[in-house]
């Protein structure tokens, strides 16, 4: 490929703007996820409440998934995702002030980050469903490309710098994502109105549930959304990064931000990997031997007592996630209609949470009864098996070669 193509979508302003809002604001995330989840376990020694944590960030998407993606095709997603990010940042100041005051506690923390996952509940499928108006089709893939980045990055950046602030003080790391979250929204805010194909239709039962009808008729969509939820909601470890820090390989709170940060540089290498060597051909088979290589990386962590490895571990991890999140992403976005798009997106981002939040909750009650090494370890093989299974049920999506939909 040639270095221009690399930066295809940065020829864009308004794609530039966007993609360093994401960027922004997703560091701002991961660094008050990383010293929330500390601080949590600090004062109540509580695996269950670290899974708390993703459950009541994953609930409110799934409660309100009739209307967030809906919002953003009738609305506009610019303003939508905007909005979404204020909400944000009001949250993780809410958050400092519990803390300058001396009340943080587990329960009142919990509340906010239940308003904090209402604000990610219509931000999600906002902000998925804009860039592509944002650039032309011909730079769609390396948009995806350079989105998805923007994550892993701040999936590395975000908790080692949560880590580094929380050395000196909780307060500073909570002021800090509020701040970042407010330039994050001014920056949403600079982008001009884009195009948009809105939903014109009045709102009735056929409009609210097209997103989930279009996934299930879409099997391909269908197989790659399914096999990444069930992979990552047995697989998720992210929750006991604070037990593994603490407990199982006794590095501390500099630790659990490097553990965190571990998986986002295997990603961030591989995302790089991918701009200069685009999936072009035996996109399905690749997906379902990463997801598996995923599984056994997860495994390797949850038995490993050593810093090292685990570490290696992670960054394997996140690598191999990192294919599968590029395949998805395209064939999401490149499949779908743009009217539906905010509506399948919201769809999507319950997958997501229900992998990802829901993971972590499934994981900290897990751990809660049967130790943190069993419930790591044991997910990650039954990650391997879900990767095993789903080629057997969705053959299409196995032997799918192109990204690209052909018609």
């Amino acid at each position: 490929m040639e270095k221009g193509a690399r930066f295809s979508a940065f020829s864009h302003s308004s794609f530039t703007r966007y993609f360093l809002a994401r960027f922004i604001s997703s560091c701002a995330i991961q660094i008050l996820a990383t010293v929330v989840a500390f601080e949590i376990w600090d004062i109540t020694n509580s695996a269950a409440l670290l899974g708390a944590i993703g459950l009541v960030q994953f609930l409110p998407a799934l409660l309100l998934v009739m209307i967030t993606g809906l919002t953003a095709d009738k609305i506009g997603r610019r303003f939508v995702m905007g909005a979404a990010i204020i909400m944000e940042m009001l949250c993780a100041l809410a958050i400092l002030a519990l803390a300058v005051t001396g009340n943080f506690r587990a329960v009142p923390v919990l509340l906010i980050l239940t308003l904090f996952g209402i604000a990610r509940a219509f931000y999600t499928p906002a902000s998925a469903s804009l860039v592509v108006n944002l650039v032309p089709q011909k730079d769609f893939a390396n948009a995806v490309g350079w989105v998805t980045l923007t994550w892993q990055l701040a999936s590395v950046l975000g908790p080692a710098i949560g880590g580094v602030l929380h050395l000196y003080s909780a307060k500073l790391a909570f002021g800090m994502s509020g701040a970042m979250l407010g330039a994050s929204a001014l920056l949403v805010f600079s982008i001009p109105k884009p195009a948009q194909a809105y939903e014109s239709k009045a709102t009735s039962w056929t409009t609210l549930t097209e997103g989930f009808r279009y996934i299930w008729n879409t099997k391909i969509v269908l197989g790659a959304i399914l096999l990444d939820l069930f992979a990552v909601l047995l697989g998720g470890a992210v929750a006991l990064m604070p037990i593994y820090a603490d407990q199982v390989l006794d590095i501390g709170k500099l630790g659990n931000g490097l553990l965190r940060a571990a998986p986002g540089v295997g990603a961030v290498a591989m995302i790089g990997l991918l701009l200069i060597f685009p999936i072009k051909d035996h996109a399905g088979k690749i997906l379902f031997v990463t997801v598996a290589l995923f599984g056994l990386a997860t495994a390797i962590f949850g038995i490993s007592s050593l810093p090292a490895l685990s570490i290696a571990a992670l960054i394997c991890v996140g690598a191999f996630d990192m294919i599968s999140v590029y395949i998805r992403e395209i064939l999401l976005q490149l499949w779908t209609p743009d009217h539906v798009r905010g509506r399948v997106n919201a769809v999507n981002s319950i997958f997501l949470g229900a992998s990802n939040e829901l993971g972590e909750a499934r994981a900290g009650f897990m751990a809660a009864k049967l130790g943190a090494i069993l419930t790591v370890a044991g997910g990650g093989i039954a990650a391997v098996g879900v990767a095993g299974v789903w080629a057997y049920l969705f053959p299409d999506l196995r032997k799918a070669r192109k990204l690209e939909r052909e018609d």
